[in-house]
């Protein structure tokens, strides 16, 4: 049996924040340190990161490591994976390490992987811990999102995850957890570090985030033009209720909302609390997207529709017809 022990996140900070990525880390983190019966530790590397110490806590850790002497001012893959190896081979040794399906942890897991000899399945939709042997049990979306897949390491080293977001439900923050905050040199110069960020350039778009929006409207190839989304869903439905705009694949290519608003398995992830879906039939690569929805509601004058299958609640209409009155009867409740 392997001397690996604990479930370790590797925690990425925004600001003088933790990424929202990271709470929920943390909860699928703590329901597997559980099973395991050991602890659960966050590494947050950044000049910041003792700022976000306290929160890793409130959201379930047990141990928070700080890195703080960083030799980069943003995230650079060789010298974290340098960093993160060398505060596994001499602090935690973990069992289990978990990362985002974000740009750095897409970047960083297959660093560690390589580093550690060990196995790694990415983008992950569900994790657990197998009953008798105690190691993860890895779920997946292959074959276009038309399969899930579950996926288990061969041997006890350690095993490495990054997690798809939106997937995973972050504990109910507790401010009077109790935990560990251990501050870790580096260990590392500025000889590891390997490439340099010239430019950051930030999307800009007007309403709220897609990804982190609790109201999503996002519509299909069927709304016609560019001319009818933004009068029935822009302008429309998205504006009465506050809401993110978001487009299928359909949507992107025929022009009739920009690229960085399209929900799917080659766009984002997103996770509302109502996510309403118009025109739109609800391919799988489309669903993948939001999945993770706890309302879905359909609009489609299609009754067999596969995106009804997936929904809560479903109108069977044509969208020109349905959606007038429905904002209509929207504006007069919120005004």
């Amino acid at each position: 049996m392997s001397d690996n022990k604990g479930v370790l996140i590797y925690g990425e900070v925004d600001g003088e924040n933790m990424s929202s990525v990271v709470t929920e880390l943390l909860g699928i983190g703590r329901k597997l340190a559980d099973a395991r019966k050991e602890r659960l530790s966050v590494v947050l590397i950044d000049k910041n990161a003792n700022a976000c110490a306290g929160d890793a806590i409130t959201f379930g850790a047990d141990r928070v490591y700080v890195i703080e002497d960083v030799p980069a001012d943003k995230y650079e893959g060789a010298s974290h994976a340098a960093i993160m190896e060398k505060l596994c081979s001499e602090s935690v040794n973990p069992a289990i390490i978990l990362l985002g399906q974000t740009i750095n942890g897409r970047d960083l897991a297959p660093r560690l992987a390589f580093r550690f000899d060990a196995g790694l399945t990415m983008d992950c939709i569900g994790l657990e811990i197998d009953p008798e042997s105690k190691r993860l049990l890895a779920q997946k979306p292959v074959a276009g999102g038309n399969v899930i897949a579950t996926y288990s390491m061969k041997d006890d080293r350690v095993q490495l995850a990054t997690i798809r977001r939106k997937t995973m439900e972050p504990l109910t923050p507790d401010e009077s957890r109790q935990g560990e905050v251990t501050v870790v040199p580096s260990g590392v110069d500025a000889s590891a570090v390997k490439t340099k960020v010239i430019n950051t350039v930030r999307e800009e778009s007007e309403g709220p985030d897609l990804e982190n929006a609790d109201v999503v409207v996002t519509g299909g190839r069927g709304v016609g033009t560019p001319e009818e989304f933004e009068t029935h869903i822009t302008n429309g439905l998205a504006k009465v209720l506050g809401a993110a705009v978001g487009g299928t694949r359909a949507a992107v290519d025929f022009g009739l909302v920009p690229e960085q608003q399209q929900v799917g398995l080659t766009g984002k992830i997103v996770g509302p609390t109502l996510y309403i879906a118009v025109a739109l039939s609800g391919a799988i690569q489309h669903i993948t997207g939001c999945a993770g929805s706890k309302n879905i509601v359909a609009i489609n004058k299609d009754e067999n529709a596969q995106i009804f299958k997936f929904s809560r609640f479903g109108i069977v209409g044509d969208y020109k017809k349905v959606m007038p009155p429905l904002i209509e009867r929207l504006n007069q409740i919120v005004s």
